[in-house]
């Protein structure tokens, strides 16, 4: 199998949308422990392009996903645009776990938006 999970079933999106901060937090995580139900291999996007304001409680809940999306050898991929959301993964030390994807197409595929530009610009 090459970079690209094969089913579909084995795929789950999270969508957050509007202010991620301590105040709305634990329904994010909540979110993102429910697409986790069951067992065996998990492939998790998170698309945060909706996302007006995040800061950095939303790295415990994205770093648990994290951790059991690689326990069931699977990936966890964020979708975001915003500097915001760059600043909290750089400030947390988190840019190399979470690459920005553009898109959730990109995300699925495994192109981070920094390849994907570069390919656009050759």
């Amino acid at each position: 199998m090459g970079p690209h999970p094969d089913l579909f079933d084995e795929l789950r999106v999270v969508t957050a949308d509007g202010e991620l901060d301590l105040a709305t937090v634990s329904a994010f995580a909540r979110d993102l422990k429910g697409a986790r139900h069951g067992t065996g291999r998990l492939f998790l996007i998170v698309d945060l392009l909706g996302v007006t304001f995040m800061d950095g409680s939303v790295l415990a809940p994205l770093c648990t996903a994290w951790e059991d999306c690689h326990e069931r050898l699977g990936w966890v991929r964020v979708v975001h645009n915003g500097p915001g959301a760059s600043l909290v993964f750089r400030v947390g030390g988190l840019q190399e776990r979470f690459p920005r994807y553009a898109s959730a197409q990109d995300a699925w595929n495994g192109l981070p938006a920094d390849r994907a530009a570069a390919g656009r610009a050759t």
